[in-house]
């Protein structure tokens, strides 16, 4: 019999919150956590909104001198791996090393770290660029700082696919499982994008949202006739994903169960999806077909949902193609309408709230739904979020580079 993989723990820091309780009771009331940018003085930008997380702390995970060693990105990564842990009941010690693994999702790295020792090699010279900028910066890091920490010795990477890169990195780590190589792995992203240069390139080439600069929670609005580019978001969101025995035979708790997992390329664009969406199609029914799931069995859908004019036509004209007439009676909505784009992460906060959803028997709400576009006629579950029967379910992440990744869900049954 194939080895099934189960999500049994799930730990968050994003705009919406610094725990996935908090943020979960935030994302169900259809609140925002886009608002003015404060790390820098951003009033010559065309964008002036992101989503930060403004209460983060690490003080409860790591030592001073510790976290002035790493970059920003590889601290939200670390709470929240804690976090998931922890909701996992599964402290390091009780882990079997060599068969737990950490994969998570990136797409800048440490680029508060690269724009700061820029300034110092053109300030100062190269004796002026601080020593830890090579293993402050680089993607894997995050990873490699969890691992040490809970002594995993499995499969350890990161995974970089632009915006797909954490439903990869989850998708990856469920192929390891399934593999019977590994029992648990903590999956997921994590980003740390609001900085100069990150928000200068996304205004030059017109992704972000600017219309909304003096209205920060009206920005982001995915499917809506009046979006006008995406707002980007920071945070990170890890999953412990562990082997259904090995979780049962522990009593633990379990969300849902990641049942399958798709991954395409376009092949077509370096920044557009598409037109006809064909490799979102073809990763949606990818991930379906291994999840052994018929379309008519799937309840609910969580979008990638950018807000941009061309992801959020060409989502909905995928998601009608893949499901046919049952397209009209699912419920679609993105979790970037109220926390961001997330770049790297942007996955793994949905995979979270996908699990969420499922555990709970609840469709999370689209927000800033007012005005209908034509070519976006789905079932939004507009600006309230409502409860009902989630069977199934999938979560789409696309990236730059047409990268296509897609998970599958199944609310968890012992029998299936």
């Amino acid at each position: 019999m194939s080895r099934r993989v189960v999500i049994t723990g799930l730990g968050t820091v994003n705009p919406l919150g610094t725990d996935t309780a908090a943020f979960w009771q935030r994302a169900k009331a259809g609140e925002s956590g886009i608002g003015p940018i404060t790390r820098f003085d951003a009033s010559e930008f065309g964008a002036r909104i992101a989503g930060e997380i403004p209460d983060f702390s690490d003080r409860d995970v790591l030592e001073s001198r510790d976290a002035r060693r790493m970059d920003i990105f590889s601290r939200y990564a670390i709470v929240a791996a804690v976090q998931a842990l922890d909701d996992a009941g599964l402290p390091p010690e009780r882990l079997d090393p060599d068969r737990t693994g950490v994969l998570l999702g990136v797409g800048f790295g440490g680029l508060d770290t690269l724009e700061a020792e820029f300034a110092h090699l053109f300030k100062r010279g190269p004796r002026g660029v601080h020593p830890l900028l090579v293993p402050k910066m680089i993607s894997n890091i995050a990873a490699g700082h969890i691992a040490i920490r809970i002594n995993a010795r499995g499969p350890s990477y990161t995974v970089v696919s632009a915006c797909a890169s954490a439903n990869d990195a989850i998708g990856e780590a469920y192929r390891w499982i399934k593999d019977g190589t590994t029992d648990v792995i903590l999956g997921g992203g994590t980003e740390a994008p609001v900085t100069p240069l990150s928000v200068a390139g996304f205004s030059a080439l017109k992704a972000v949202s600017t219309r909304y600069n003096d209205a920060p929670q009206q920005a982001s609005r995915p499917f809506d006739g009046r979006r006008d580019g995406f707002v980007i978001g920071e945070g990170s969101g890890v999953l412990v994903l562990e082997e259904l025995e090995h979780a049962k035979q522990r009593g633990a708790r379990i969300y849902a169960e990641l049942a399958g997992y798709g991954a395409t390329c376009d092949a077509n664009h370096l920044t557009a999806p598409h037109p006809q969406g064909r490799g979102a199609i073809n990763a949606m029914r990818m991930a379906l077909t291994t999840a052994g799931l018929q379309p008519g069995e799937v309840d609910y859908v969580n979008a990638h949902g950018t807000s941009t004019q061309l992801n959020d036509v060409t989502e909905t004209t995928a998601i009608k193609e893949v499901f046919g007439d049952h397209a009209a009676e699912l419920k679609v909505s993105s979790t970037k309408s109220m926390v961001g784009h997330l770049l790297g992460a942007a996955g793994a906060i949905e995979a979270i709230t996908t699990a969420l959803a499922l555990h709970e028997q609840y469709f999370p709400p689209t927000i800033n739904q007012e005005e209908p576009d034509p070519g976006c006629d789905l079932d939004y579950v507009a600006n309230a979020g409502q409860p009902g029967p989630i069977r199934a379910a999938i979560s789409n992440s696309f990236g730059f580079g047409g990268h296509n990744a897609v998970l599958a869900f199944r609310r968890f049954d012992d029998d299936a």
